[in-house]
């Protein structure tokens, strides 16, 4: 996003000046830790440790990035970006993971293609179109490369990664015309909508509400399968467990919508999803944390995939923050997650390809 020539980024010794505040920033949240109990928890001591210390650092992260101007903000994400592609796209591809840079549709992303006998599962004729989370205003796919893999290794799926356009540059519905610009072209080339999963975290996961609620006013037909990573689907920010569970999530408590909506009203169920009519949906997987400020939001979409006679697989892990399959690789709880959204995939392509 920050590459695009139309966004404005702050001059270099700015964004040193904030990496700066950044370092100072984190390291007050390690101070921060032994006063928090880190040791206490479902798990072993050391276990509960590597989350609390997880849990500080990205709300400290996230909480910071969320202070700075707009220009400052996207230098430092380039800063971010910059580091993800040095540190982490060589591991990945020392996994067996292939790292392509691709343009599908006049949108930039990156393709994840586990190689053949590398994998977790055998290949498929599969591809996931991936929308990273970030809230609708942040993050890169560079920065989910490790996830990424991974969720490539499991699913035998070819993974693009599209580096759609972010608020509040571009507001809604920039985003989702990304994404439909991406499987459209997809399509053209060849690619049977029974070959196609829709997948997404956090803000991207609500987008994928958004793309499929698009499809079906436009008579598309609709992809094989939907994998969803504690989406963000009520932009209300209404439920009980947004202060319920704000002392343990990873998220800060205020959450910036009004960038991404941009004067749409955040009911309108083109970009709440527990509004619109999931009848049609493909069959979904759905997994999220049982701490996480977005838990009731997703409880009450799994209800509507259950009373909308969608298909579906949900998995509510207790004692875990949002997306933590993607902070916490490491965890069982993130392993099991990997396996069973892998299963969900290649059952979905193998049903529906028959």
């Amino acid at each position: 996003m920050s590459d695009r020539p139309e966004v404005k980024t702050a001059s270099w010794p700015i964004a040193a000046v904030d990496v700066a505040g950044l370092a100072s920033g984190l390291v007050g949240a390690v101070a921060r830790i032994p006063f928090r109990a880190p040791w206490h928890g479902p798990s072993n001591s050391a276990r509960n440790l590597a989350v609390s210390t997880t849990r500080e650092l990205t709300r400290s992260l996230l909480g910071y990035s969320a202070s700075l101007p707009i220009d400052e903000f996207r230098a430092l994400e380039r800063v971010l970006d910059s580091i993800s592609g040095r540190a982490l796209l060589p591991f990945v591809r020392s996994q067996g993971v292939k790292v392509e840079q691709d343009n599908v549709g006049g949108v930039p992303g990156l393709w994840f293609r586990a190689s053949p006998g590398e994998g977790e599962a055998a290949l498929s004729a599969g591809t996931i179109v991936y929308l990273h989370g970030g809230g609708y205003i942040g993050t890169s796919p560079r920065m989910y490369a490790l996830f990424l893999a991974h969720l490539a290794r499991v699913t035998g799926c070819a993974i693009f990664a599209a580096d759609y356009r972010l608020a509040p540059e571009f507001p809604f519905p920039a985003a989702a015309e990304d994404i439909l610009a991406v499987t459209s072209r997809l399509v053209t080339e060849g690619l049977a909508p029974e070959q196609l999963i829709l997948a997404g975290d956090s803000g991207g996961g609500g987008l994928v509400g958004t793309v499929l609620h698009r499809m079906s006013m436009s008579s598309q037909r609709r992809p094989a399968a939907v994998l969803l990573f504690s989406p963000e689907v009520s932009l209300t920010l209404s439920e009980d467990s947004i202060t319920e569970n704000a002392p343990l999530d990873i998220l800060p408590w205020n959450i910036p919508v009004n960038s991404y909506l941009h004067g749409i009203d955040p009911d309108d169920q083109r970009v709440d999803v527990l509004l619109d009519d999931l009848s049609g949906w493909p069959p979904t997987f759905l997994v999220y944390g049982g701490d996480e400020i977005f838990r009731d939001a997703i409880r009450l979409l799994a209800e509507k995939l259950e009373a909308d006679g969608v298909p579906h697989e949900t998995l509510e892990v207790e004692g875990m923050f949002h997306v933590f399959p993607f902070l916490l690789p490491w965890a069982r709880e993130s392993r099991d997650a990997y396996r069973r959204a892998g299963d969900f995939a290649r059952g979905a392509l193998a049903t529906q390809n028959g």
